[in-house]
């Protein structure tokens, strides 16, 4: 399977993240730990939301949509 995933920072709840995943349970492990650039300022985190996908291509599509302008709206109005 193939996960989009929300994190939400614990320190800075107002701080989210979005992002692709195949082990939902390892990616949250390297944020927390660290090992991404673009979270490690706000750990630690927690899972808000995720979602699976069969297809990959899907996944990496929905991805992108939460990250566009009109796919932040979605999220804070139906997961956040």
């Amino acid at each position: 399977m193939y996960y989009v995933y929300i994190l939400q920072s614990i320190n800075f709840v107002d701080q989210y993240y979005v992002g692709y995943t195949e082990n939902i349970e390892n990616r949250l492990k390297l944020h927390n730990n660290g090992s991404s650039f673009h979270t490690n300022k706000y750990k630690p985190w927690k899972i808000i939301t995720y979602i699976a996908f069969s297809d990959k291509i899907k996944a990496i599509a929905f991805e992108e949509y939460l990250k566009s302008g009109s796919g932040r709206v979605f999220k804070y109005k139906r997961f956040i």
